[in-house]
């Protein structure tokens, strides 16, 4: 599948190829670590920052973090968890009111992990690879969560023995990330937003991931289909499309600045797409429940144990 930035508009055109052996997705060619960092920068941070925390304060995520949170509770004891990706925090901060007596620390690669300590969101912060500071935090955590980190991430093999380093005999890791069999990934093809170009770097089919933590140490406890399908399938692809006429937005990485006229189109036209915008999201609410029973659901969770 060839794609472009959907989201930020970056420029670029990124193929997405599928071993035919094991259904695995991934980036071909990769992006090189400079052309990783270009496409995050003011993504989640920077000029990504305010739209970034709106989305994961919002009462959609928040019900979604504790969710996950809950299909923990059953299976770890009180200590400390570390949530890998963590971005600013804000699944920590939820999941503290499903378990309040866990300690939540966070990592990241951007600057936003570290305002999450001085905000009271987590309790400490390693900013950095994963795969990179593992060792200094081997054998300390009784959960590792990886919440649609793992799709991000060069070499997700190593990422899967950081979190055995990183866990307690005993220790559970939980696991979150689009499902590539969903039905709605060959529907919608490249206005799927979960295939998120270029940011998603490899996208495993369940088997493949299962299978893989088997190899790695870990007994499968379970799996989800339903519960982690994230109800915005339809609502992301109408504005996908809607870009495609919209004039373009104000961006420092455009090769001019749009002018006043150009400016004032692009909100007329939002505000006129507007009830096609908010039909699309309730659909995506009505549509749900079903959804999750079918292979329509777009992600999938694991969680396994340290042996």
């Amino acid at each position: 599948m060839r794609t472009t930035d959907l989201i930020q508009l970056k420029p670029g055109r990124f193929v997405l190829d599928q071993c035919q052996d094991c259904g695995h997705v991934f980036q071909n060619p990769r992006l090189s670590p400079e052309g990783l960092n270009f496409y995050y920068r003011d993504f989640y941070d920077g000029l990504g920052e305010e739209a970034t925390a709106k989305l994961f304060q919002g009462r959609g995520s928040i019900k979604r973090f504790q969710a996950s949170a809950r299909a923990m509770r059953r299976l770890a004891r009180p200590g400390r968890w570390l949530d890998v990706g963590t971005s600013q925090g804000h699944f920590c901060e939820a999941a503290k009111e499903v378990l309040p007596a866990m300690v939540f620390d966070g990592l990241d690669n951007s600057e936003g992990v570290e305002r999450a300590v001085t905000e009271g969101r987590i309790s400490r912060s390693y900013r950095g690879f994963f795969v990179d500071l593992v060792d200094e935090m081997a054998e300390q955590y009784d959960v590792v969560s990886m919440f649609h980190y793992l799709e991000h991430t060069l070499d997700p093999k190593l990422e899967l023995a950081a979190a055995w380093t990183a866990l307690r005999p005993g220790g559970h890791l939980i696991i979150e990330v689009p499902d590539p069999e969903s039905a709605y990934g060959r529907l919608l093809g490249r206005w799927w937003v979960p295939w998120l170009q270029p940011q998603h770097l490899n996208i495993m089919p369940i088997a493949n991931l299962c299978r893989e933590l088997e190899e790695q140490g870990f007994t499968v406890m379970s799996t989800d289909r339903r519960e982690p399908h994230i109800p915005a399938d339809l609502v992301c692809a109408t504005w996908f499309l809607l870009t495609r006429i919209l004039p373009p937005d104000d961006a420092p990485w455009l090769p001019e600045r749009p002018r006043f006229a150009s400016r004032l189109l692009r909100v007329l036209l939002v505000l006129a797409a507007a009830p096609f915008l908010l039909t699309a999201w309730i659909a995506d609410q009505l549509l749900a429940p079903l959804v999750r029973r079918t292979r329509l659901s777009n992600a999938y969770r694991v969680i396994a144990r340290r042996n």
